[in-house]
């Protein structure tokens, strides 16, 4: 892996307009565009490195390869949000170094745990394929498979686990997979 460092996402205008350029492009054709242009993604990120959130930035040998927030929810709980990396650059452990720096300074926060959704826009997972009701809700969350290469599995490698689904909340077959981890 080549050579790593963390910064603080903020301070820094040229790294803050790569951050903002970065959310765009690594979003585009997931789904929705959620930070569709460069000012959407601008505005998120000043959401995001706003006092209290924690917004840590990876340079791969200089250049920003990925960055990743956390915003409180609860008092002790707060929500990952986002987390990127260059997908030029995915599949590398440079996501695993992001998530265990945030967990890192979460905890010396007095965080406990971390949530996050993970939105199946794309039918990448089983279940946007059947329709979540009381009857069958526990069951398909219990047997969720990744159809197209959906993040909840790396969310699960890094200690990440299901804990809701929430049918429909993009849309028809669109669902948010609720994922939480104690730190």
């Amino acid at each position: 892996m080549p050579a790593m460092d963390f910064v603080e996402l903020g301070p820094d205008p040229a790294l803050m307009e790569d951050a903002a350029a970065l959310l765009t492009r690594t979003f585009k054709g997931m789904g929705k565009d959620a930070w569709p242009t460069i000012e959407s993604a601008r505005e998120e990120l000043a959401e995001c490195v706003a006092a209290p959130n924690i917004a840590v930035g990876l340079l791969v040998e200089g250049r920003l390869g990925g960055w990743i927030g956390a915003r409180p929810m609860y008092e002790r709980t707060w929500e990952l949000h986002p987390m990127l990396v260059d997908p030029a650059l995915q599949g590398a452990g440079y996501g695993r170094a992001l998530i265990a720096e945030l967990e890192r300074r979460a905890a010396e926060l007095g965080v406990i745990g971390l949530v996050l959704g993970s939105d199946d826009e794309t039918e990448a997972t089983s279940l946007s394929a059947v329709r979540l009701d009381e009857s069958n809700y526990l069951k398909e969350l219990a047997a969720v498979k990744n159809r197209k290469h959906h993040p909840f599995e790396f969310y699960q490698k890094c200690g990440y686990m299901i804990v809701a689904a929430i049918p429909d909340a993009n849309g028809p077959g669109k669902p948010d997979i609720w994922m939480w981890k104690r730190l």
